[in-house]
């Protein structure tokens, strides 16, 4: 029996990997010339350093992440405070302060002023207990107060990455998901991690030589224009070069981007709005002692990563700033920059990175339109942080996805 996957994104790699622990015959087919997907990393001269297309969040509490790098070798390449620690800065303003959340489910720090927001009483946490109950297609916005200390000075940041679309109208159901995966579990569960030296050291490179030693074969370059479907079953794929038979032992995996699965796949309802995110990386070492991950709030930047060789910023939900030349997107980040850290230092080289599609967004229209990982064709399914994992399009999501693909693959 041989599992072909299609796409080497985290999903199919996810999917790809499950498999192969399970004594099956992998096969990817990546049209790009790297794996990876949108977790990709690359040498850039712009810069002169090998860099992230993005900064790439994690947690420590999620368990399907830390369970795949535990299979290829590679929780190692996360790093991260040992508390759940969140610094933030506010640039129009000058303040600062760090939210630190105690390890337990138990949330006693909400009652700490040194660990809570400043400006937010206790009660103000206590109402995000109501985003755990099912709100069905209700928005955000309709569900908790979008002002506020609370809000303006956490919520808002804090949905608009998890989610990557303007909070309030994101989806209360998704950011539900969020709240009962950090938050509600505890600040174990929150530690943020991020990828050292870069994401392909920690999720792509280790998958691919693990696969390398059991049976996996990963065809980098080999795009697949179409899926031959006869009596309720996949049975080719069409490739460039030719046609690949699916055995009637066989099953496919389609782990691409929602509008390649569409093509792939006629009459497939996928998500079709999207929203863009943007990083900058500034080759110069940041100033001494700044934190590794800092929130910023009254400016454009969204989060700042403070690498030994380069500072990074994510911007979600960037449609407009998208639009910008490169060059004003630079320099906007950069004077954000300059005042969270506190520096007068001239702009040095840089790099922006447009996705304009990053991920779905997470509205209750288009989440509805997230397929489940089945289709009408018996051995035929899918994977993807578009589909419908029960969260937003996140890491944790993508990998649960393909882990979900490959169960199913396995009973066929």
């Amino acid at each position: 029996m041989t599992v072909h996957i299609i796409g080497a994104g985290l999903a199919g790699l996810s999917a790809a990997t499950e498999c192969a622990a399970r004594g099956q015959r992998v096969i990817v087919y990546e049209a790009a010339r790297h794996a990876g997907g949108r977790c990709r990393s690359y040498f850039d001269a712009a810069t002169g350093l090998t860099i992230d297309n993005g900064n790439h969040f994690v947690a420590a509490g999620n368990t399907a992440v830390m369970t795949y790098l535990d299979r290829i070798g590679a929780r190692g390449s996360l790093a991260g405070e040992a508390e759940a620690r969140f610094d933030f800065v506010d640039v129009s303003s000058g303040e600062r302060w760090a939210l630190r959340l105690n390890g337990g489910r138990v949330p006693w720090w909400v009652f700490s002023g040194a660990r809570r927001v400043p400006g937010t009483t206790a009660r103000d946490y206590m109402r995000l207990a109501t985003l755990l109950r099912d709100h069905g297609d209700a928005t955000l916005g309709q569900v908790v107060p979008t002002g506020g200390p609370l809000w303006d000075r956490l919520l808002d940041t804090f949905f608009r990455s998890a989610l990557n679309t303007p909070p309030a109208l994101g989806s209360a159901r998704l950011a539900g998901a969020i709240v009962r995966e950090t938050l509600a579990a505890g600040g174990n569960a929150c530690r943020p991690r991020y990828a050292v030296p870069t994401l392909a050291a920690a999720f792509v490179d280790p998958a691919l030589a693990w696969l390398a030693t059991r049976r996996g074969e990963v065809r980098l370059g080999a795009r697949v224009r179409a899926i031959v479907r006869n009596d309720g079953r996949a049975t080719a794929l069409t490739l460039g070069d030719g046609e690949v038979a699916v055995g009637p032992s066989d099953t496919v995996i389609v782990g691409t981007p929602p509008w390649i699965g569409a093509d792939l796949l006629p009459g497939l309802t996928v998500p079709t709005e999207f929203h863009a995110i943007v990083n900058a990386h500034f080759a110069v070492a940041p100033p001494p002692g700044v934190p590794a991950i800092l929130a910023v709030l009254g400016g454009t930047a969204e989060w700042l990563v403070a690498h030994p060789d380069r500072i990074s910023v994510t911007v979600s939900a960037a449609d407009a700033l998208a639009a910008q030349p490169r060059e004003a997107i630079a320099a906007t980040l950069w004077s954000d920059i300059q005042r969270a850290y506190g520096i007068a230092t001239p702009m040095p080289p840089f790099q922006i990175i447009k996705e304009a599609r990053a991920t779905f967004a997470a509205t209750p229209a288009q989440d509805a339109r997230r397929p489940g990982a089945t289709t009408a064709d018996a051995n035929l399914f899918l994977a993807g942080d578009w589909t419908q994992t029960g969260l937003p399009a996140t890491i944790e999501g993508a990998i649960r996805s393909g882990v979900t693909a490959a169960g199913l693959a396995g009973r066929g």
